[in-house]
């Protein structure tokens, strides 16, 4: 496993991370014992960045990974949770100090640590990246110590940009994969030029880029691929990146075509080396609902990097399939 940084992040990050909110839910059931499972794979694989939120599982998610890194006394794995999705209502007043303290420290209990590594608003409303008193409210939570660095989790390339201009900002998170190229025009340059970190989200676009769906692929109730779909209860881009179902799944067979003949690599983990192999991307977080899945998402690191013409053909079935559904949403 590659480790990497980018100068204003103050810790280095393997380029396989472990994305969480799976074992919160959301994505259905998963056992406590399976979360320390998959927890424990990703470890061992040399997966040192774990990226969780409190409200995945309404603090389910932080709580089990802090559980697990007690448990095994842990200490070279870093965790990033996310903050500001608990706000009730979700508009730019809520994002406040005193409401940033209460999420930090509810997370901080969560997690048992008195300093959380890192903390991303979680794609709050448009108007609070541009709000100074926000950023003012962020490095006071450095400043005493409650957290030891910033970043944001936004929705669309806009929204990253206003982010990555100001000062403190270490990390920003953003959809990244092979069917949402846009952040790869302005995003992952501007990020590469001032020291911001990049975290790659919802890397297999929710579970397309695995190429083990097909058209009559159902999901369970609970599960965001079923009730998301239209966008009903958060951002559509965060489920199948928006990218209608069928279409993915068409578009995903041509992906799997990319392997050579022979290769015992899977389409996940080309789709995860296609993600490794972007200048400025720092880490990716696929989740993963087993141990086998989280074993195999970190040996994507393992993988040579992509040929051109490997290359050439991920942007050839974008340009296709893809571009006319999400490039000019984000």
């Amino acid at each position: 496993m590659d480790i990497r940084t980018a100068s204003r992040l103050p810790f280095s990050v393997s380029s396989v991370g472990l994305g969480c909110w799976q074992l919160g839910g959301d994505w259905g059931e998963v056992t406590e014992g399976s979360a320390h499972g998959v927890l424990g794979a990703a470890a061992h694989a040399g997966v040192t960045f774990f990226d969780t939120a409190d409200v995945y599982g309404d603090g389910r998610s932080e709580r089990l990974v802090g559980s697990f890194l007690d448990a095994r006394g842990v200490d070279d794995v870093r965790v990033a949770t996310k903050m500001g999705r608990r706000a009730d209502p979700h508009e730019p007043s809520a994002f406040t100090l005193d409401a940033f303290r209460e999420w930090t420290d509810r997370s901080r209990r969560n997690l048992g640590v008195d300093t959380l590594d890192l903390v991303q608003l979680h794609c709050p409303p448009t108007p609070v990246f541009s709000d100074d008193a926000v950023y003012d409210a962020l490095d006071t939570l450095v400043a005493d110590g409650a957290i030891g660095a910033y970043g944001v989790s936004v929705e669309t390339c806009a929204e990253a940009l206003t982010a990555i201009a100001r000062p403190n900002v270490a990390s920003v998170q953003i959809i990244l994969n092979a069917f949402r190229r846009k952040p790869l025009e302005e995003v992952l340059p501007a990020a590469r030029e001032a020291g911001v970190a990049i975290i790659a989200r919802v890397p297999l676009a929710s579970g397309l880029l695995s190429g083990k769906y097909d058209e009559s692929t159902t999901f369970a109730a609970d599960d965001h691929r079923t009730f998301n779909r239209a966008g009903a209860a958060f951002d559509v881009g965060e489920t199948f990146a928006g990218v209608p179902f069928e279409v993915g799944v068409a578009a995903a067979r041509e992906v799997a075509a990319i392997l050579p003949e022979g290769s015992t690599a899977t389409t996940s983990q080309l789709a995860l080396r296609w993600i490794l192999d972007q200048p400025g991307v720092t880490t990716v977080i696929p989740g993963a609902r087993n141990a086998s899945q989280a074993e195999g998402n970190a040996a994507a690191a393992d993988l040579p990097p992509l040929t051109d013409e490997q290359l050439a053909r991920f942007e050839e079935i974008y340009d296709q399939s893809i571009r006319t559904h999400v490039h000019d949403r984000w």
